[in-house]
């Protein structure tokens, strides 16, 4: 390790403490507004807040300093921002739902320290691949299990055990990336080498392509028996992205969109909830729909048009009008009173979280790392697109959460270990020398063009 590397640590967290400064003072202004907005007056439990936000904010950021000090500057303030814009929102929306989503937050910044805190360097996970895989699945597929599972709006995505309901499927996606790292990581030179075509597709020997085809088989698995078609498709196409980042070889992505598509037409042929969605998303504005299964889209659509360029401002639109706003239609309660530059500036705030994930990846210096923090920016990059892609009627709705942002404490607690990942990742990355012989193909490439 050079002798400037304490230097440039301390730098970076500089610029970290920097950065969440000013994010804690957006997202507390953001609150302030709302509330006089709505009321006339800034919220009464204004300070309070302030003082909670700051302090489990500064302790994430000390852990980070301490524990991990020459990572990205750029992860948890960014990931604050986008946690605190959803805070005011969801409060706008429902402020007796205020205090839950804080008690959350905390929770979920104790859980980012505490994964920094045990895992010291992330290939220590490379050590327990089928462990962490079958708690992964186990995870996906618990909501299915007798008693403990719950079916909400059509979809048996929840687990209840006594006063406490979560869906564990937000873990589980975190869990089955760690396994498809270390899986892939360890085969990407088998999966590298065609000696088989299909048409004008060249691939590997069909016992190497056994995963592909499996993890297929559980998304559909999880469409069928859970009617979920968002995490469906979330957990196929991070597997598709992965195998191609490990391999380099397009024909994945190919033949990926064809089972995809297979798989699409087959949940559209078997599932009435699936071509309801499909219906709605083309027929929105039909006199049949629009006040029955589309009214929550239709209403997500008039709310955005009616914010316009630069919104009504923070607590004066009428995002009520849309059903469960809070939760999958956080986005266009944003689009309504932030306006088109508000959402844009949102969506850039994920394009900052996906791209330096996938810097990250660039610059880990061992396959695992390089595998792992792709995948964990996949997460993010496709959650995001699906939500915001069925909000705005770009593609059917699929009913999964806007990380960070949208209410609800299985997917803020999950994103929150995620971002802890990924700081870790950016910390080893600077924190050993690189070997070249680990590296994946994607990330070779990367390199060799200057990235």
């Amino acid at each position: 390790m050079s002798e400037a590397t304490p230097d440039l640590g301390r730098a970076r967290r500089n610029s970290e403490l920097a950065l969440l400064i000013l994010a804690i003072l957006l997202a507390v202004g953001a609150y302030a507004l709302v509330g006089l907005g709505l009321d006339g007056e800034v919220p009464v439990g204004l300070a309070g807040y302030g003082m909670l936000l700051v302090g489990g904010y500064v302790f994430a950021h000390l852990c980070v300093r301490w524990l991990a000090s020459q990572a990205d500057p750029v992860f948890l303030p960014t990931a604050v921002l986008l946690a605190g814009l959803g805070f005011a929102v969801i409060y706008r929306l429902d402020a007796s739902l205020a205090g839950a989503q804080t008690l959350w937050l905390l929770f979920g910044l104790g859980l980012f320290a505490l994964t920094l805190l045990l895992i010291k360097d992330h290939r220590q996970l490379d050590h327990f691949t089928y462990t962490i895989g079958l708690l992964g699945i186990l995870m996906l597929l618990l909501p299915l299990a007798p008693g403990i599972g719950r079916t909400v709006r059509g979809a048996r995505l929840w687990v209840g055990i006594g006063p406490l309901q979560f869906q564990p499927a937000e873990i589980g996606k975190v869990l089955l990336v760690i396994f498809l790292a270390s899986y892939l990581n360890a085969r990407k030179e088998l999966l590298s080498v065609a000696t088989r075509r299909l048409g004008p597709l060249a691939l590997p020997e069909l016992r190497h392509l056994a995963p592909l085809l499996v993890a297929w088989g559980i998304s559909l698995i999880v469409l069928f028996l859970e009617r979920d078609l968002g995490s469906s498709l979330l957990f196929f196409g991070i597997f598709v992205v992965m195998l191609w980042v490990a391999t380099g070889r397009a024909a994945y992505l190919i033949l990926g969109a064809l089972l995809f598509a297979a798989g699409a037409l087959f949940g559209y042929a078997a599932f009435e909830h699936v071509q309801d969605r499909v219906t709605v998303w083309l027929h929105v504005f039909e006199p049949g729909l629009i006040q029955d299964e589309g009214y929550q889209l239709a209403q997500s659509l008039f709310a955005m048009a009616t914010g316009g360029i630069l919104g009504t401002g923070l607590g004066l639109g009428r995002p009520g009008f849309i059903p469960d706003a809070h939760t999958d239609f956080v986005f266009a309660a944003i689009g309504e009173e932030l306006g088109l530059l508000g959402t844009m500036a949102m969506l850039l705030l994920f394009v900052l979280l996906v791209f330096r994930g996938f810097r990250a990846a660039v610059r880990s210096p061992d396959g695992f790392g390089q595998l792992l923090a792709a995948g964990l920016s996949t997460i993010l990059a496709l959650q995001t697109f699906v939500i915001v892609g069925g909000v705005t009627r770009l593609i059917p709705l699929t009913g999964i959460t806007l990380p960070f942002v949208s209410y609800g404490g299985s997917s803020l607690v999950a994103n929150f270990v995620l971002l802890a990942l990924q700081v870790r990742v950016s910390s080893g990355s600077r924190e050993r020398p690189a070997d070249d012989a680990e590296s994946t193909m994607f990330v070779r490439v990367a390199r060799e063009r200057g990235t």
